[in-house]
């Protein structure tokens, strides 16, 4: 079976078949289907949102569903409703679209309040109930929602509680003119490329594995307290009227574990837990008045926190690094892969040092 680093390595090459640029993206899909979250994409049109959401299920080989939230889309549309069978003489309840692996949740933001709601149960209990059936929902099972930033007519913004349930918001941005001309010379030679015809390079079985790998990552005490204070330091920032709740923390250290696990490290480094920062934290900040008066945005107040929060050193115990901490911990240090090179050099009671990239 494969390991995390394989499917990633695997899944980043036939994606690259299809989708030019956005590569973390792909990576952070991976990273929540392997810890059980779900993914916000926003952008303007045309940048391959929902591109992103059938690749991936093409990828993983998952049933996919897309759902086009409108306005005048009711939850039974989204859940399923109770049918009545004049044969029989009962009702049946007939599964709505959120009933796949890999659902797409197209202009999440067009729905109702009462329509997006229905979705809530679905991303945090994995289960639906309607009338007085409850039905769970297939393992694994992730939500894709995308929303566009610039038409804001017609729309209703997600309220806090379901942004919440968002383990990221991603942003897809707009590709560089080398991508593009990239894009260009490759759709011209290839007219048919599309996500279907990519080879899937993981299954529902696969996922399964990778999932227990991640489960056993190793978290040192230092990099659990470096999470803490960065969230706490989300809840005290003078800008910030309501900060990260106790889901952001258990998302931060379950992305981390899944980030270790992708770049073929079985323990967690400070710079697993900076690099989503801003992918679990910005979209669940609520600034205050006089902080977006001022031009000021989640993404800026973010990376202050970031900045502002010391990173923890590597002196966990005696001159252990973090690797000497997670071996002495029970791990195996013949069957550890060699870190990725992530900027920072872990020397003894130094603390991790930037190499100046």
């Amino acid at each position: 079976m494969k390991t995390p680093a394989e499917i990633f390595a695997a899944l980043r090459d036939e994606a690259g078949t299809v989708l030019i640029g956005n590569e973390d993206i792909v990576e952070h899909v991976l990273i929540a289907t392997l810890t059980e979250g779900h993914v916000l994409l926003e952008g303007p049109p045309g940048v391959a949102k929902t591109t992103i959401a059938r690749l991936f299920a093409s990828l993983t080989d998952l049933e996919y569903s897309r759902i086009q939230l409108m306005p005048d889309l009711l939850p039974s549309d989204v859940t399923g409703t109770d049918v009545y069978r004049e044969q029989t003489g009962e009702f049946e309840f007939r599964e709505g679209p959120v009933f796949a692996n890999v659902v797409l949740a197209d202009e999440i933001n067009r729905a109702t309040p009462k329509t997006q709601s229905a979705l809530l149960e679905a991303m945090q209990e994995r289960i639906v109930t309607v009338a007085s059936t409850t039905k769970p929902l297939p393992e694994p099972f992730i939500l894709i929602a995308t929303q566009n930033p610039i038409e804001t007519e017609g729309t209703y913004r997600l309220p806090i509680a379901q942004r919440d349930r968002f383990q990221f918001k991603l942003q897809v941005d707009l590709p560089d003119r080398d991508d593009e001309r990239e894009l260009f010379d490759r759709f011209n030679a290839e007219p048919d490329l599309a996500p279907e015809n990519v080879h899937p390079v993981m299954s529902a079985e696969a996922i399964r594995h990778a999932k227990e790998a991640v489960n056993q990552v190793y978290v040192d005490d230092k990099i659990r307290e470096y999470v803490l204070d960065i969230v706490e330091a989300s809840r005290e920032h003078p800008m910030i009227e309501h900060g990260a709740s106790p889901r952001a923390t258990l998302a931060f250290l379950r992305a981390g574990k899944a980030k270790a696990a992708i770049r073929g490290r079985e323990y967690v480094i400070p710079s697993d837990v900076r690099s989503l920062a801003q992918q679990v934290l910005a979209h669940r900040l609520v600034l205050d008045a006089d902080a977006e008066f001022g031009g000021q945005s989640a993404r800026d107040v973010v990376d202050e926190l970031v900045d502002n929060v010391e990173v923890p050193g590597a002196n966990i115990g005696a001159d252990e690094t973090f690797e000497e901490a997670a071996v002495s911990d029970g791990g195996d240090p013949e069957s550890r892969e060699q870190p990725v090179d992530d900027g920072f050099e872990y020397t003894g009671e130094d603390g991790p040092e930037s190499d100046g990239r």
